[in-house]
């Protein structure tokens, strides 16, 4: 063989390439710290809402005999939001946490009831507006798929979002709400005209 034969040989044969298993490893480590860290900031951010949003006062409970109900709904708690931005979550209170509802009107008010999260109610005099909206703090939805109902609570105005397993129903729900405010509006109008 000459000397170009046996170059040409040696070239051509070469191992595999070992796997640097301690880099990997390490990669895999900094990773998983780095997204240990991201949920960790995540979840300190939401804490630090809920202190800013401190002075919202405890959420009103269901009142022993609210009355008949005039609709009940099942479906989904989007969450609860500042009037008017829909970006701002109200966290205080369990208001930001997203769950099943049972929602039901009276003439008392909307009661409602989330399993598994803490349970509120809207008195008839807190309603301000219902309407159907696309989306609140970080859920969109199609057109009219979202029942927002506006409501004072301390000196805040909150947009809360429900979803109902049949949203067809939300016209109903906007049309009975936005009744019910307007006949509480007229009622204190003349109560204040006295």
């Amino acid at each position: 063989m000459t000397p170009l034969e046996l170059t040409h040989l040696a070239a051509g044969e070469k191992s595999a390439p070992v796997t640097d298993w301690a880099a990997r490893i390490g990669w895999l480590v900094g990773l998983a710290l780095f997204i240990a860290l991201v949920y960790w900031l995540m979840r300190e951010g939401w804490k630090w809402r809920g202190t800013l949003q401190g002075d919202l006062p405890e959420l009103p409970t269901s009142p022993e005999a609210p009355g008949e109900a005039k609709l009940t709904m099942s479906g989904r708690y989007h969450g609860s939001t500042t009037a008017g931005q829909w970006l701002d979550r109200i966290v205080a209170h369990g208001l930001g946490t997203r769950s099943r509802v049972e929602l039901t009107l009276t003439e008392a008010g909307l009661d409602v009831v989330r399993p598994g999260a803490t349970d509120f109610f809207i008195p008839a005099g807190a309603l301000r507006e219902a309407l159907l909206g696309k989306g609140i703090a970080g859920k969109v939805l199609s057109e009219g798929g979202l029942l927002v109902v506006t409501w004072a609570h301390g000196d805040r105005l909150i947009d809360s979002g429900f979803r109902s397993d049949h949203a067809a129903e939300h016209a109903e729900w906007v049309d009975t709400l936005n009744s019910m405010i307007n006949k509480n509006l007229e009622t204190t109008d003349t109560e204040g005209a006295r």
